[in-house]
């Protein structure tokens, strides 16, 4: 039977502390003074809107809640609430949706919308907190009294009592699949997975129960912010002092932040700096790094929006004296590449790249794939819920279009590489496979080389050829990653 891991999460004490969990010892965690109810409802209203744009609208928490808490002014506490309460009840739904349907006696599709997205948010709190079962019941309430009436507001009432009288541990043991019949099943209900995606990291894990335990684990926690330094423009070591930030272990140019928006960075402001994953940074540093015999400095980005991986490989082409051609689909996105690489050395072209046009002859190609998004569920709350295995059927042949375009455009000797933030073998192995062994003259390459970087060396990055990246191994997403060359 597999344990605990030594990182779970605290479970609820009395005390009222609001913002996110301590992992100290509780006698050594302090307690915050009781707050005026008026700033209570600024956080609690703010991650209720952003839930019900979530649910009415498909929106994305991660886009909305900084724009949100802008625009009303939330700062301080009162904004590190909100977040913890958006983000924390948006990657909790399924879990916190059980609960609420054991304790209403009634499945959640036959609760009102309004007054559900306000039952997630007291279960939440009341599960996943250290706010005290008075607080999140009442404010609770008086959510609900505002704006829905009497009758909702009683309905919320008895639920989250009912809810606030066993904590997480207990109601996973009343309703997650038995431990012994179902391994996978209590795990995905225990860290508030879907099961198929569940199942989908076990075999990308080799079968693994504990690996499989250790990554829905570290899938399930509030997520680091890591700040890249844009080559030319300053140094990770720069950012660090400036930033208050550490540098990262793996990418020369990453810093992990420990707190605060990245927004009010001066650095991230001027645009010398980015917000972007470290297993980002790796992927787009790998195109720059590959050896390709002599390079005409004729670079593409095959999918560039939103423009992240385009400024790094854009801040590398200008010191190399190379150029990018980055493409983008969407006229939105497009504009957003161009404002992030600014005066770099990149040219964006809207087009479809199974289509654009472009004349083969490419040294490097960057094709960081549409996909499912798997892997950077800890960064976006809500896409665990959205996703369908039918999604990844779909994606499946678009990704094998792409790389087939992307080896037609590449040079003989030189390089591609093929990247998704998805650990599915679906949309990464079995893609490698099909597309490699159906196209003349095309070889895989072992990618390894190309992160090996830093502390990231062979006992981290598995057999190969290709290298796949995980929050719990690495701290990184979970991107994939292959290199693949055409024989002339």
């Amino acid at each position: 039977m597999i344990g605990t891991p030594g990182n779970r999460r605290p479970r609820k004490g009395g005390g009222d502390s609001r913002g996110p969990r301590d992992s100290r010892p509780r006698d050594q965690q302090p307690r915050d003074k009781k707050l005026r109810d008026k700033d209570i409802d600024v956080a609690r209203e703010a991650a209720r809107d952003v839930l019900r744009a979530v649910r009415e609208q498909s929106a994305y928490a991660n886009l909305l809640l900084p724009r949100l808490l802008r625009e009303r002014r939330i700062t301080g506490r009162d904004a590190a609430f909100a977040t913890e309460l958006t983000y924390g009840a948006a990657r909790a739904q399924g879990l916190l949706d059980a609960v609420i349907s054991a304790a209403a006696n009634r499945g959640v599709d036959d609760i009102d919308g309004n007054v559900l997205d306000i039952l997630r948010l007291g279960a939440y709190q009341l599960l996943r907190t250290r706010t005290s079962a008075h607080a999140a019941v009442s404010t609770s309430v008086d959510l609900a009294r505002s704006e829905l009436g009497m009758g909702p507001s009683g309905f919320v009432n008895a639920v989250l009592r009912k809810i606030s009288q066993r904590d997480e541990e207990l109601w996973i043991d009343e309703l997650a699949p038995s431990m012994a019949d179902d391994m996978i099943g209590n795990l995905a209900f225990r860290y508030a997975h879907p099961r198929w995606i569940a199942e989908v990291f076990f075999d990308a894990l080799g079968h693994s129960a504990g690996q499989l335990q250790a990554a829905l684990a570290a899938d399930d926690q509030r997520p680091p912010v890591h700040l890249v330094a844009r080559p030319g423009m300053i140094t990770a070591e720069e950012l660090a002092l400036t930033s208050g930030g550490d540098e990262g272990r793996f990418s020369p140019y990453c810093v992990y932040l420990p707190g605060g928006d990245p927004g009010a960075i001066e650095a991230v402001r001027d645009g010398f700096a980015g917000v972007q994953d470290e297993g980002s940074q790796l992927v787009a540093r790998a195109v720059t790094v590959a050896d390709v015999g002599e390079d005409t400095g004729r670079w593409l980005d095959m999918c560039a929006g939103p423009g992240g991986k385009a400024a790094l490989i854009g801040a590398i082409a200008d010191i190399d004296g190379a150029r990018l051609h980055a493409l983008e689909v969407s006229d939105h996105r497009a504009e957003l590449i161009r404002k992030v690489t600014g005066d770099l050395p990149v040219d964006v072209r809207v087009a479809d790249a199974r289509s654009s046009g472009l004349e083969p002859g490419y040294d490097r190609i960057l094709l960081d794939a549409p996909c499912s998004g798997l892997g950077s569920l800890r960064r976006r709350p809500e896409a665990r819920w959205r996703r369908t295995p039918d999604d990844v059927t779909e994606l499946v042949v678009l990704q094998t279009e792409l790389l087939t375009e992307a080896l037609r455009l590449v040079k003989p000797g030189g390089v591609v590489i093929y990247s998704t933030c998805s650990p599915h073998p679906a949309e990464t192995v079995d893609i490698i496979g099909a597309v490699v062994s159906s196209v003349p003259d095309a070889r895989q390459l072992d990618a390894r080389p190309l992160v090996a970087v830093g502390e990231l060396d062979g006992s981290l990055l598995g057999p190969g050829p290709h290298v796949q990246l995980w929050p719990h191994l690495h701290g990184t997403d979970a991107m994939f990653l292959a290199a693949v060359t055409k024989d002339g």
